[in-house]
């Protein structure tokens, strides 16, 4: 849900300290109950209702992962197409539009983003932001077309999620230790952590602190039924598959990105976003070890294959499976996010092969963020932001896996997060690598098909 503060705001006087101060008038604003709140009603057309579509649309961006710099464009391309000079201020979770300077005053929009978007609600987004890109669509539609969208119901219920999800952990643990033992063990985890998820989206209090519970007692059921039950050689590879979606890769990704784009506020923001939530993972898996009196010494992360080499890969398989029913994406999406993960999987294999495990993930992301990238060229292909999620989680656990996880559990060591944290970012760089790529491709390309005449031709 995200919960707007939108304010009609009117230039009073200029400060001596540069700023200036503004004044509004209470209102509400009709729609979804407790989706938009806004300060006074808004004008039925022209730029008041301009700056009201661009502040939501940008919030709902914000809230979808999409980089601060990529926001900034839209809500600038669209702005001029709707005649409009607009000024924008973008954070992770705060947009702020103000619309043309006139003497009655300046409107201002202030957008607040509560929470992230569903998954599936992503690809009507994506289809809106292109709309909004080129021009072809109106800011009355726009407003209507992003209130459908918050209004989208999950595709399918709570209990086919928590299956979903149990398969998706299946997926990882196949992926990362194919044994017998550790794949059961992965899919009742799983369904563990997915129940869990489902109550945190109705319980504001566990959603928040949902990373540190499901580690902790994850973490605590695998070593204490470890004692009676032998669940595999690599003991603490079991904890990764069931955790791996709260990995804070997609933040720690976009901090590299907006850091090295100029968009410092927003990298640091993300940045120290994704240490905490690390943090909260390591202090659920730490806690169970105290408490189940273990120390790094008595695990071991050795990979184990005991089902052969083709396990990995069809864990790539079963784990598309599961996002489309733990996420509920359109049915349609299913063979090209397979091709997309084969493809960065493969990638990550290779480079791990040959350049070491440490720059296994930056092959994967390099792979996964070009693929995305060419697929979103071809006729009626999903757009290269849905494509990026999905492989980039994939790509994650595999990483850790390849790297090690021994530091999570040694509370004294002072490099607890360094494997994690390092595996993170050779995938971050990875997908900025591709990003670039991809630009200087697309140039090169213009160059070739276009060249410039000749002087005198």
């Amino acid at each position: 849900m995200v919960e707007d503060e939108v304010h009609e705001c009117r230039r009073t006087s200029l400060p001596a300290d540069g700023g200036h101060s503004v004044t509004s008038a209470g209102g509400t604003i009709a729609g979804l109950p407790g989706l938009w709140r806004m300060t006074e009603p808004l004008d039925a057309a022209g730029d008041g209702m301009t700056v009201e579509f661009l502040g939501r649309l940008g919030g709902a961006m914000m809230t979808a992962n999409y980089p601060a710099d990529l926001v900034r464009r839209t809500l600038t391309l669209s702005a001029e197409h709707c005649g409009l000079t607009n000024y924008v201020l973008v954070l992770p979770n705060y947009i702020q539009v103000g619309g043309p300077n006139r003497t009655e005053g300046t409107r201002v929009r202030v957008v607040h983003g509560g929470g992230d978007l569903r998954y599936d609600q992503t690809f009507p987004l994506a289809a809106l932001v292109d709309r909004a890109e080129s021009g072809r669509i109106t800011p009355v539609d726009g407003l209507a077309e992003l209130d459908r969208i918050y209004a989208l119901r999950p595709r399918f219920p709570g209990w086919v999620g928590v299956l979903g999800y149990a398969v998706q952990s299946a997926g990882f643990a196949l992926i990362l230790q194919p044994t017998p033992v550790a794949l059961l063990a992965a899919v009742g985890f799983g369904l563990l952590v997915g129940v869990l998820s489902l109550i945190g989206r109705f319980t504001e209090a566990i959603g928040h602190l949902l990373p540190a519970i499901s580690a902790f007692l994850v973490a605590l059921t695998a070593f204490t039924v470890n004692r009676f039950w032998y669940l595999g050689e690599a003991s603490l590879r079991l904890l990764i598959p069931p955790l791996a979606v709260f990995m804070p890769g997609v933040a720690i990704t976009l901090a590299v990105i907006e850091l090295t784009t100029g968009e410092e506020e927003s990298g640091s923001i993300r940045l120290m976003a994704g240490f905490m939530r690390l943090a909260q993972l390591a202090f659920g898996i730490l806690i169970a070890a105290q408490l189940a009196g273990l120390t790094a010494s008595q695990l071991s992360t050795a990979s184990v294959n005991k089902l052969g080499t083709w396990a990995p890969w069809l864990g790539v398989a079963v784990y598309a499976l599961g996002i489309l029913f733990y996420l509920g994406p359109p049915t349609w999406f299913l063979p090209w996010v397979w091709v997309t993960m084969f493809v960065s999987y493969g990638s990550q294999v290779i480079a791990g092969a040959v350049f070491g495990s440490y720059a296994s993930g930056f092959g994967g992301g390099l792979a996964l963020t070009l693929c995305a990238l060419v697929l979103s060229q071809r006729p009626n292909a999903p757009p290269a932001t849905v494509l990026i999620l999905p492989g980039f989680w994939m790509l994650v656990p595999g990483s850790i896996g390849l790297i090690g996880v021994t530091e999570l559990i040694n509370a004294a060591s002072s490099t607890m997060f360094s494997v994690t944290l390092i595996s993170l970012l050779s995938i971050a760089l990875g997908v900025q690598a591709g990003l670039l790529s991809w630009r200087v491709l697309r140039k090169l390309y213009s160059v070739v098909r276009n060249p410039r005449p000749q002087s005198g031709d």
